[in-house]
């Protein structure tokens, strides 16, 4: 492999635009019906001369990153817009060129420190250099005229010894092998509050637009769902019951992953929800189509959790606790057996999981650990497009997506942009219902219009029509 490209970082911006949902979602203790997205947006510049500016974004989503009730939405987005500028100006403090991964290697542990003791969790710390490090990205193979898949199958980025966690990992040889796919399916998410069917719903939005579960299955063809519990058995169960009434009319298999949201706190809750699972006949199907259960024990526990004895006959993943470089490393040792991908928690972490996944599996000799595809606010644009770039690359064959289906779209954005995502986009999107929106078929995404020059993007948002990002002053 060739040596990976040295960049400076001459300018680094922060923007926001609302997204308001148009039907409200509910997951874990908050129901969600509007919140705003973050942009970043960096400019590098190579030892020749030659310049480019690259962008990510991220929904700013409350009640995830931090889940203290203590703290209104409104407290849970300045978090967000903090931690973001803190990356901003830790990325700016130093001057000297590094490779893309070694400015996230730069700063990855020190950003860490300076963020706890702000108060903020590791999961909400690496929101900052997550947004920033896929801008980098972004910008440097826009430079070289590259696609996000080719640079890093090179490792033009140059993951490897510059930061312990990564070091050992043959990154050059596991990035090579990795072949994306030209489609991924998507995993419909079924939310708390969510309507199953068209009798579940008094009230409805009346966009034309799919609305309930029933609807959803016609209109996309989805074959693969994400089912939320809430902790109440005797209700989950019920709920359950009314969800594969409507799942188990397919002919043709359906896929489901079980996401215990944090609501328990040891392994005998989430059995008791199973076996009430198992021992309900109107439930053999859908046990028999869960692929893993999600995070079902609360973060600040999970990880003290020994799993491996808990005997709930499906893998488990985690998710929210998540937090460290090492925290997968961890979780094997409690008898976990997945952990999930979501550009909020940093794409370098992603790419090192998967990484694991193959090393433990050619240790063990068997395809025991995994990575799932969880993140059901990304919004159309960047943000949606570089996270299915993401898990296409890692091999995962099917991916969370739901913000298509709370958000109207792009209608809230300009028409000009909207055209320019389309036109660059067109397997990706499509115009409906006067908006361009996420295209689904067959419960399946397109993504052959990925593979352009940049983080899988053939276009920019429009700047001009956001404001800089701006931590809210309120009195208490």
């Amino acid at each position: 492999m060739a040596e990976a490209p040295r960049i400076a970082l001459r300018a680094i911006e922060l923007f926001e635009r609302p997204v308001r949902l148009r039907m409200p979602f509910r997951f874990g203790v908050v129901t969600l019906t509007e919140c705003p997205q973050a942009f970043a947006r960096v400019q590098v510049a190579l030892p020749d001369g030659r310049a480019a500016w690259g962008a990510a974004a991220e929904l700013m989503a409350p009640k995830w990153f931090d889940k203290d009730l203590a703290l209104s939405n409104e407290d849970n987005f300045d978090q967000l817009r903090d931690v973001l500028r803190m990356a901003r100006d830790a990325y700016r403090s130093d001057a000297l060129p590094a490779t893309a991964f070694g400015h996230f290697a730069r700063h990855h542990d020190a950003h860490a420190r300076a963020a706890a003791q702000q108060g903020f969790n590791p999961l909400l710390a690496s929101y900052g250099p997550a947004l920033l490090d896929r801008a980098v990205l972004d910008a440097l193979c826009r430079a070289l005229g590259i696609s996000f898949y080719d640079a890093m199958r090179a490792n033009v980025p140059g993951l490897g010894e510059a930061h312990p966690q990564f070091a050992g990992i043959p990154f050059d040889t596991f990035l090579a092998g990795l072949a994306p796919a030209l489609r991924i399916h998507a995993r419909h998410t079924v939310g708390l509050v969510d309507a199953i069917t068209r009798a579940d719903q008094p009230e409805r939005v009346g966009d034309g637009l799919p609305e309930t579960l029933e609807e959803v299955v016609q209109a996309y063809g989805h074959r693969y769902f994400k089912l939320k519990v809430s902790g109440k058995v005797p209700a989950d169960l019920a709920r359950l019951e009314a969800i594969a009434s409507v799942l188990d009319r397919a002919d043709a298999p359906y896929f489901a992953s079980l996401d215990g949201n944090e609501q328990y706190e040891d392994a005998d809750g989430v059995r008791e929800l199973v076996q009430g699972i198992r021992s309900r006949p109107a439930l053999r199907r859908l046990w028999e189509s869960i692929l893993f259960i999600e995070q079902p024990i609360a973060r600040k526990l999970a990880l003290d959790v020994d799993l491996r004895a808990a005997a709930l006959g499906k893998p488990v993943i985690v998710d929210e606790s998540d937090g460290e470089l090492d925290s997968f490393v961890q979780a094997r040792a409690r008898g976990y057996d997945g952990i999930s991908s979501k550009t909020c928690k940093g794409f370098y972490k992603s790419v090192l999981n998967a990484a694991r996944c193959q090393a433990w599996n050619r240790e063990e000799g068997a395809a025991r650990y995994f990575m799932s595809a969880e993140d059901l606010t990304t919004q159309a644009g960047l943000s949606v497009q570089q996270d299915l770039a993401l898990v296409n690359l890692l091999g995962i064959a099917h991916v969370e997506r739901n913000g298509h289906h709370y958000v109207d779209g792009m209608a809230a954005l300009p028409a000009a942009e909207q055209q320019a995502f389309l036109d660059a986009h067109p397997d990706l999107y499509e115009r409906s219902h006067g908006a361009v929106r996420l295209s689904i078929r067959g419960g399946e995404i397109a993504l052959a219009s990925l593979g352009v020059p940049g983080f899988a993007s053939g276009a920019l948002p429009d700047f001009g029509a956001m404001r800089p990002l701006q931590r809210l002053q309120r009195t208490t």
